[in-house]
């Protein structure tokens, strides 16, 4: 897989159906998923040998299909980059989560929540919990990386609770699909 392809039920896919723009489809987001894809998410530590990225896609795609034109994906590494195709590449590179936050700071308004999707901790968590600090509506966080390096979802912890959300684990990305639908569907409880 690349980073290139159309996902079923990603806001391209949805935006082609419907013969609409892509910022028509994205009226009717209720999530942005904020996906994690730098360096360490090629361990391969995954389901079936596969790395962190990989079963990332196949839960991402899962997601799309069963909630088609809900979610928008941002991936980030050392930058953002919004994928309305819905399958963010392997950017490797660095965690600059508060570049990420920073950008999808736009889409902050009512009814849109926001996932975090991270295995691992941001390159600066004082920067990356003051941009937490500003939204509105909540920040969610499903953690992704291993158990033995905590260090990682102890951070999400703190980000989450900047904004009132929470934060899941997803065992090395193997539910993400279903904790991130559990979270929007049913408001986190």
């Amino acid at each position: 897989m690349t980073g290139t392809a159309i996902v079923p039920g990603s806001l391209t896919a949805i935006a082609r159906q419907q013969g609409a723009s892509l910022a028509e489809a994205f009226v009717n987001v209720d999530a942005v998923v904020i996906v994690d894809v730098s360096g360490s998410m090629a361990a391969k530590d995954s389901r079936g040998g596969k790395s962190r990225y990989e079963v990332m896609l196949e839960e991402l795609a899962a997601l799309q299909a069963n909630l088609p034109g809900r979610v928008a994906v941002v991936a980030f590494s050392d930058a953002p980059v919004f994928v309305p195709g819905g399958q963010p590449p392997l950017l490797g590179g660095t965690t600059d989560m508060a570049a990420a936050l920073r950008f999808v700071k736009p889409a902050d308004v009512a009814g849109v929540r926001f996932i975090m999707v991270s295995d691992g901790e941001p390159n600066d968590p004082g920067e990356t919990l003051a941009a937490a600090h500003t939204f509105q509506q909540r920040i969610d966080a499903i953690y992704v990386g291993p158990e033995e390096r905590p260090l990682g979802r102890d951070f999400l912890q703190r980000l989450t609770e900047a904004s009132g959300g929470q934060t899941l684990t997803a065992a090395l990305v193997q539910n993400l699909a279903l904790e991130t639908a559990r979270l929007m569907l049913t408001d986190g409880q």
